[in-house]
């Protein structure tokens, strides 16, 4: 370890205080690997006493400093005692040394932010007598106890390492699923360091072939997460194991475009697939919570389900992309009243003016006609493949348009109520118009362990797909998606807007999804606003790129 500070060894255990404003650096050092020392801990500064009312910031400061004097020093019971959950922090600050293999951790207090405390981990990890540095940088806060009165640091998993959720847990050595090395449909290598969104991919890809396909685990450290079957979360290689190649069908340039594109906005994810073989292209997400959204998610994906509302009701006649369809400017379901956005109305035209300006109300007129509460389901079921299980070669959670009464069912009709959608899903019920058949979302081939990919059960008839996608390119060349597809190249292109009011939600999330050629792709910006404002933009990058 380097050398940060100089001090006195007390018991076998290095504890270096500076000088200044109460702070400094405290270091921990132990035998490599674990085991328990007969060594004493260093003693830390002493917590201030209980009080009421909120913490102070010399409060929050003085247990800041305990607190990592004693996460330091080794002494678990004494750090786990100043917190406000003693029995997780006792277990996770005694895994810090025996389970997660650290040797010796320098841990530098930082800026202060009322009762807030920044800090840096400079760290060794240690196995099989390999060591490799460790450097990250966390944070704590400061809380008054509900019953002691005393200031306690809120216990969270991510005071131990940024990366931990609830229930997470930090491991060293040999893991269960050796390595594996991805590489997408042209033998380009995809990596995590290079294309960091598909890191939670990668490391599903891993658990589900790393075994199967020849692999030989190192030596590394690890997030073991709660869930039973979630992947594991690399974080530090000491020993390289020696990889399975596997082949995967995306697409390194459009993943390159994906992942740029939703670092223009927070909580962004978008996924891309080749209608022609459901090949997945790209998995892209931008979140502070590391959650793939894209093929993960479950939101409401507003307007753009319309695509799929629009099979069902051209499919049983009763609409036509060029037969007036009424749009009034509100319309009423089992005593709900449905709006358009600001009052919008249109008078004498035909129903693809209704799709392309998104016109709420013209689909609520239909529920009347269609007089069957689970016609949406079963066209999303028996035409797109929604409602039937996906096997696509890593987890997702797959789209649900459930039976549903009442004004539930109405709001069903426009993307609302208890319909569940991912940008998965939605770029598949994309694909599928654009062609007019389901073709399963994979994204490493079904000959790699002969999985069964799900099937629909029937086709779209050629007249509803010729409408459906000369509505969607209506959208794109003068409706409500003509802003964001003017970036996107070529003529042969249709989209579908949308936005999805949610609970409690400041701003309704931003959808879209739209196809260029033999690409389709879909976006979801949560609280994004409409879809055209940030969805839109995303999925017109990668749509240029495909």
């Amino acid at each position: 370890m380097n050398g940060a500070a100089k001090g006195a060894i007390i018991g076998g255990v290095f504890l270096a205080m500076l000088g200044g404003a109460g702070y400094g650096v405290y270091a921990l050092v132990g035998d490599a690997g674990g085991g328990e020392g007969t060594s004493q801990s260093a003693p830390g500064p002493s917590a201030p006493a209980k009080g009421t009312g909120p913490v102070s910031d010399k409060d929050a400061a003085q247990t800041a400093k305990a607190f990592l004097a004693a996460w330091a020093s080794g002494d678990a019971r004494a750090a786990a005692d100043l917190t406000n959950n003693p029995g997780a922090a006792q277990d996770a600050v005694g895994d810090y040394k025996t389970a997660a293999g650290v040797s010796e951790a320098v841990i530098t207090p930082g800026a202060q932010t009322g009762a807030t405390v920044a800090y840096s981990v400079a760290a060794e990890v240690t196995f099989a007598g390999v060591t490799k540095p460790l450097a990250y940088e966390s944070k704590l806060t400061v809380v008054r106890g509900n019953t002691t009165g005393l200031p306690l640091v809120d216990w969270q998993p991510e005071v131990i390492h940024p990366q931990l959720q609830k229930g997470d847990r930090l491991r060293g050595g040999t893991p269960a699923s050796p390595p594996v090395q991805a590489v997408d449909r042209n033998g380009k290598e995809l990596s995590a360091e290079k294309y960091p969104s598909l890191r939670p991919v990668l490391d599903k890809l891993r658990t589900a072939y790393g075994e199967k396909l020849g692999g030989k685990g190192g030596a590394e450290l690890w997030i073991q997460p709660a869930a039973q079957d979630a992947p594991r979360r690399s974080l530090l290689t000491l020993v390289e194991g020696t990889p399975g190649r596997i082949e995967t069908v995306l697409d390194a340039d459009v993943q390159e475009a994906a992942e740029k594109a939703v670092l223009k906005f927070p909580q962004a994810s978008v996924v891309a697939v080749q209608p022609s073989t459901g090949d997945v292209l790209a998995i892209a997400d931008h979140r502070g919570d590391g959650f793939p959204a894209s093929i993960s998610g479950a939101r409401a994906p507003g307007s753009t389900m319309k695509i799929v509302t629009s099979a069902m009701l051209l499919d049983r006649g009763l609409v036509s992309a060029d037969k007036v369809a009424e749009c009034p400017a509100e319309a009423y379901w089992e005593g709900r009243r449905f709006t358009n956005l600001k009052g919008f109305k249109l008078d004498d035209e035909p129903f693809s003016t209704s799709f392309a300006q998104s016109c709420n109300t013209a689909f609520i007129k239909q529920i009347k006609p269609v007089n069957d509460i689970n016609a949406l389901p079963k066209e999303a079921r028996e035409v797109f493949g929604i409602g039937v299980e996906w096997k696509v070669g890593v987890p997702t959670v797959d789209g649900k348009v459930p039976e549903a009464t009442g004004p539930a069912a109405a709001a069903a009709y426009i993307g609302q109520g208890q319909v569940q959608m991912n940008p998965l899903t939605m770029a598949s019920i994309t694909a599928t118009a654009r062609t007019g058949m389901f073709r399963q979302p994979v994204v490493v081939k079904a000959s790699l362990d002969g999985r069964q990919l799900a099937k629909a059960g029937r086709t779209m008839k050629p007249s509803v797909t010729a409408q459906l996608v000369r509505m969607m390119k209506l959208t794109a060349t003068g409706g409500t998606a003509r802003g964001a597809m003017a970036a996107v190249a070529g003529s042969d292109k249709g989209a579908k807007t949308g936005s999805a009011e949610v609970d409690g939600a400041q701003n309704p999330d931003s959808w879209f999804t739209g196809f260029s050629g033999d690409v389709a792709a879909a976006a979801m910006v949560e609280g994004g606003g409409h879809g055209a404002d940030a969805a839109g933009p995303i999925v017109a990058a990668v749509l240029n790129a495909g």
